[in-house]
């Protein structure tokens, strides 16, 4: 469903050891309606919520909000260590097009192909 680069995953394993977090936390990800293209996704170290779907990989865990799941299919999880843009990245397949900021998507629809939006080009994310 969900997989990590490698780098994620050492990266994750850092977060977690600098929160001190618990064995039984990961990496809560989900999405919920706002930012620049219309769905954000939200990410925070806990542990699982009633619901979740768990994703283990190479000793970290990922917790997907249930509420999520059909946005969430199939992503890719990444680091990026940019000086200007460094954290955790999703390559999400369900997404028409992304903010210029990478934080936020716009859901794919059935046989429509989305049009340019200057306002996703980056510009006016916050």
């Amino acid at each position: 469903m969900i997989t990590l680069t490698d780098i994620a995953v050492q990266e994750l394993k850092a977060l977690l050891a600098e929160k001190k977090a618990s064995n039984e936390s990961g990496l809560r990800l989900g999405v919920q309606r706002g930012g620049c293209a219309g769905l954000q996704y939200t990410m925070q170290v806990s542990g699982r919520a009633e619901g979740d779907e768990v994703i283990e990989q190479s000793g970290v865990r990922v917790f997907l909000a249930q509420d999520s799941l059909e946005h969430l299919k199939g992503c890719h999880i990444d680091y990026s260590s940019d000086l200007s843009d460094a954290g955790f990245k999703i390559v999400n397949p369900n997404a028409a097009r992304s903010c210029g900021c990478g934080t936020s998507f716009e859901a794919k629809e059935e046989g429509v192909e989305p049009d340019y939006d200057p306002a996703l080009d980056g510009t006016n994310c916050s």
